[in-house]
């Protein structure tokens, strides 16, 4: 093939294809760009049919450090594991491309994103979705596109909206709206906000909706000019015996699906099964056909449940369709920790823990992304016992960096700043008990643990999983769904917000023609099931605590002036080093002279806090210090008032009388008390006068001074400031 290019300005952004000079073994293969920041996607489509009740699609987002110019932080020099990042951005790309393969095509399919390009003004991950969708139709596989993303953004200023926004323009936006799909239906939608009303992310789906389609019109002129030649493929077909065996257990698989327990549902769902596949097939058939006999009662198990809530709006558990499962919500459910929360929705139980700390612990990135590091992170874990099952326990997968992703999403808008809060924020979400909705669930647990350690988040935030069931006309939208109806149903849109507004949201479609329409009332509905959510958990914390945990850091933030941060570090942080040994506190310094002092003991936060005030004071004129001899000379002695101060106490000042040596009055380490009698403007040096000076022998008034006969020798480690 030869090099075809297609270059094009939309929304006052250049995008550019191109195809046939790059990656020819592959199926297909297209250069793809929005500015400088480009990306080589590839598609693979096997040649063999896999025996698989699942479509095998793997997608692959690989970050390259060369396209930022950077080589790899760490002890390993080449890229390893990806990022989170890399991991949600695959995730974004799988999910829109997911629904345009047509049901029964077994072959692998293998997207592979490889970043070339970064120009750090243009984000890479929504072109990676077109260039998904152009590679597979150049090498003529059986996708149904075009398909693209886009990202919206909100000027704060203006109202506008902004298609792709560059990172700077991002900086100026209140929306971060991610959707994908075709010219007539959305197939995915990622969302953060800062408290948006519902009507201004509807008109934001809209806007974005029209995007997508001038993109794939751009899409399909570049194709025209391709001509790829379609694939030769067939689609696997069971046995229509298999489906006639089957669909006649239909009513008993309704009433076996009637229960809300989820471990008894799914054990009567299973027997049946095996009830069924033993009754009506040989074991021959039974291994010739498993893959084909798995899927057929998978669709009878969705036909049930899902004509059960057209027909009957019912649903597996009894429950109405806008009814929230049972809650139960503890905010302060463990000792010690800085703060937890328990939430439970139902069968699915989540225990959020949040920690704190110095700043300088928040997360290092090392990505392609300009961002370098993150204060805040929201980690969740789903392990196999959640769900009563037996598995390995090991690396987050992708699901769980996903929801861990948009939980942490759902709350940093409303997290107080650095100057409000100087703390980094660690939350882990551990999902005990999984039967649906569980990254909400670690939404609103979050969102008790922060309170309860203290933080002073600007609102709470609650979140509910909404569902759809759409069979032509006949729609019914649900709330807080369980597993069945997410994995048996056609939509799965997750909402996270304050009573304000919306802070987050993610979806996942399945049904083709999801309107705008369906998707407002989607909105309607879970703002209602939200506000029901929240006002649950405000009975049982209101606000976040006043105080922090007793085990909790205290953090304390002083400023001192630039010139003075060498003085508080010391020659290789010795000085600094010396506080924290001494004191127990941990001190963070800024290069702008911030200073974060923590410490768990209120004792040690105000000693060190008082050592580096000590360092870095100023004397002035009529101040009274206690410090120590620690020079001297035939006109006088140097007595150190500050650990970098040291002033001059002349002999004519040393004591009431004349006196012949200074040694007869003051030896080296006596600790004197002075008082800051003269600063010289243009040098800095500094004159003592003595308090309490001694009277010498021989003066009006005189007695008898031997200054060895006074305990002034003695050395003490601290000097008291008393002005």
């Amino acid at each position: 093939m030869e090099k075809i290019v297609e270059e094009f300005e939309l929304y006052g952004k250049t995008y550019r294809y191109e195809t046939g000079e790059l990656a020819k073994q592959t199926s297909g293969a297209v250069l793809v760009s929005q500015g400088d920041t480009t990306v080589l996607v590839t598609a693979v489509v096997s040649k063999q049919e896999k025996d698989y009740d699942f479509f095998p699609l793997t997608v692959d987002f690989i970050e390259k450090m060369y396209a930022v110019g950077r080589i790899p932080g760490g002890y390993l020099k080449r890229e390893s594991k990806p990022s989170d990042k890399g991991t949600l951005t695959a995730r974004m790309i799988d999910r829109p491309i997911r629904p345009g393969f047509p049901d029964g095509f077994k072959q692998e399919v293998h997207i592979v994103a490889t970043t070339f390009v970064c120009d750090g003004v243009n984000p890479p991950d929504t072109i990676c979705v077109a260039g998904a969708s152009a590679a597979l139709m150049v090498g003529g596989a059986p996708f149904e596109g075009p398909a693209a993303c886009v990202r919206i953004g909100r000027n704060v200023e203006t109202g506008e909206f902004i298609v792709n926004p560059t990172y700077e323009e991002d900086k100026l936006s209140d929306l971060e709206l991610t959707i994908a799909g075709t010219a007539d239906y959305i197939s995915m939608v990622e969302a953060g906000a800062k408290e948006i009303s519902e009507e201004d992310m509807l008109a934001a789906m809209t806007f974005g909706q029209e995007a997508i389609a001038a993109f794939c019109e751009k899409q399909q002129e570049f194709l025209n000019k391709v001509n790829p030649t379609p694939m030769e493929y067939k689609l696997h077909e069971a046995d229509p015996c298999i489906a006639e065996r089957i669909q006649p257990y239909f009513d008993r698989m309704s009433a076996a699906l009637k229960d809300a327990d989820k471990q008894a549902r799914m054990s009567k769902v299973e027997d049946l099964k095996a009830e069924i596949a033993s009754e009506n097939f040989s074991e021959e058939e039974q291994e010739a056909w498993a893959a084909d006999i798995a899927a057929e009662l998978k669709k009878l198990e969705k036909k049930a449940m899902r004509a059960m809530v057209i027909e009957t709006g019912e649903r597996a558990d009894g429950r109405a369709v806008d009814e929230i499962r049972p809650l139960h919500i503890v905010p302060g459910y463990l000792p010690r920790v800085h703060g937890s929360g328990l939430f439970q929705r139902g069968q699915t139980q989540v225990l959020s823990i949040c920690t704190l700390g110095m700043l300088n612990e928040g997360q290092r990135l090392d990505t392609i992304e300009p961002e370098e590091t993150k204060r805040y992170m929201h980690h969740y874990n789903f392990p196999p016992f959640c769900t009563g099952e037996v598995g390995r326990m090991g690396a987050p997968k992708r699901r769980e960096i996903g929801h861990g992703a948009l939980a942490e999403r759902a709350l940093v808008p409303v997290l107080p700043s650095e100057d409000e809060f100087p703390y980094a924020i660690r939350v882990v979400s551990e999902v005990l008990e999984s039967n649906g909705s569980s990254s909400m669930a670690s939404t609103c647990g979050s969102t008790l643990a922060l309170m309860d350690a203290g933080v002073p988040i600007k609102a709470p935030v609650s979140g509910i999983a909404m569902g759809l069931i759409k069979e032509g006309d006949d729609v019914v939208i649900l709330s807080d769904i369980q597993g069945l109806e997410d994995f048996l149903g056609d939509m799965d849109f997750k909402v996270c917000g304050t009573s304000k507004g919306i802070t987050a949201l993610q979806m996942d479609n399945k049904a083709k023609g999801l309107s705008v329409d369906i998707l407002a009332r989607a909105l309607k509905q879970a703002h209602e099931g939200r506000a029901f959510i929240l006002n649950a958990m405000l009975k049982e914390i209101a606000a976040p605590r006043e105080q922090l945990r007793d085990t909790a850091p205290r953090i304390e933030t002083i400023h001192i002036p630039v010139d003075k941060i060498r003085d508080v570090i010391g020659t290789g942080g010795k000085v600094i080093r010396g506080i924290q040994d001494e004191t127990g506190a941990t001190i963070e310094i800024q290069e702008d002279g911030t200073i974060h002092i923590a410490a768990v003991e209120g004792k040690a936060g105000d000693a060190a806090k008082a050592a580096i005030l000590a360092i870095v004071k100023e004397p002035e004129v009529g101040e009274i210090y206690e410090g120590e001899v620690v020079g001297i000379k035939d006109f006088g002695a140097f007595v150190k008032i500050t650990p970098n101060k040291d002033g001059l106490l002349h002999i004519s000042r040393m004591a009431n009388g004349r006196v012949g040596k200074v040694e007869d009055v003051l030896g080296m380490g006596d600790i004197v008390k002075v008082e800051v009698l003269e600063i010289d403007p243009k040098t800095g040096k500094i004159s003592l006068d003595r308090v309490d000076k001694p009277t010498i022998e021989g003066t009006n008034g005189s007695h008898d001074f031997d200054r060895h006969s006074k305990p002034s020798h003695t050395r003490t480690p601290r000097r008291r400031h008393e002005g």
